[in-house]
């Protein structure tokens, strides 16, 4: 009986047949969040020109304690060592970021920007093993369904923080540093809300949707996000860095607070 064998060639790293500029995603992937990653962590180390007047940085909201008018309970209990590089940021921070980095979207994106893993489609990879996310650390990238929570907790707070947004000393306005929170948080929840766990939370594990009109009517709501996962991923990721900054530009009064009424 004849047998048909096919010889497989593996690929060396970067090599690939394709024609096309594939190198560019994954490299301006790997700029843009590397750059994001380094100004959050020297932002967050900083622990000053996050608020000013009515706005908060998102980077330290909610300040659960602080030096700030914002700060919930007062300045950082006295039991903190001196010693320790602690900020109101380093209280919050891990929840938003453990949210993004668990990110499905994400996963695949620094997967290919960072490990090359592979870098891209039909493109060689450095190893020659598949690690999967079934071991240690890997597998603690499933814990992204119970960030979604928080995250979604934070969405409301940020909301909050944005409405304060809105009131100066004089009443009620609108500053250019109130459209910067309140587009933070649109951009912010179009992430959230087309997160693929929040997606399989709503309908995914239900095998007919027809006769529940209101589950039926946020799954198609939550799918409508889904499909734009990545360019809210990726438009969130900079404005919420923006915001940061815009409100330490006004803190240090490098920019000015214009008020449109």
């Amino acid at each position: 009986m004849a047998s048909n064998l096919v010889s497989i060639t593996r690929r060396g790293f970067g090599e690939t047949a394709r024609k096309d500029l594939w190198w560019v995603t994954p490299l301006l992937t790997f700029l843009v969040f590397s750059t994001f990653v380094v100004y959050s962590t020297w932002a967050a180390f900083q622990g000053a020109h996050y608020h000013y007047g009515n706005y908060l940085s998102p980077f330290y909201s909610p300040e659960i304690f602080g030096l700030s008018p914002h700060s919930l309970f007062g300045p950082m209990p006295g039991w903190i060592p001196a010693w320790i590089p602690i900020t109101p940021a380093f209280l919050i921070l891990w929840a938003p970021g453990g949210f993004r980095f668990t990110c499905y979207y994400y996963r695949g994106a620094y997967y290919k920007a960072f490990w090359a893993d592979p870098p891209a489609c039909s493109v060689g990879e450095p190893r020659h093993s598949y690690w999967g996310e079934r071991k240690f650390p890997l597998i603690l990238q499933n814990v992204h369904r119970y960030f979604l929570y928080i995250a979604l907790i934070f969405i409301v707070i940020l909301s909050v923080d944005a409405w304060h947004g809105l009131w100066f000393d004089d009443g009620f306005g609108v500053g250019i540093g109130t459209l910067v929170l309140v587009t933070n948080v649109v951009l912010l929840a179009g992430y959230t809300f087309g997160c693929h766990s929040l997606r399989h939370l709503i309908g995914g594990r239900c095998d007919t949707l027809s006769d529940k009109p209101a589950q039926q009517a946020a799954y198609k709501c939550v799918t409508g996000l889904n499909r734009r996962h990545m360019l809210f991923a990726w438009l969130s990721l900079i404005w919420v860095g923006f915001t940061d900054l815009y409100v330490r530009m006004l803190s240090m009064g490098v920019w000015t607070d214009y008020r449109i009424f």
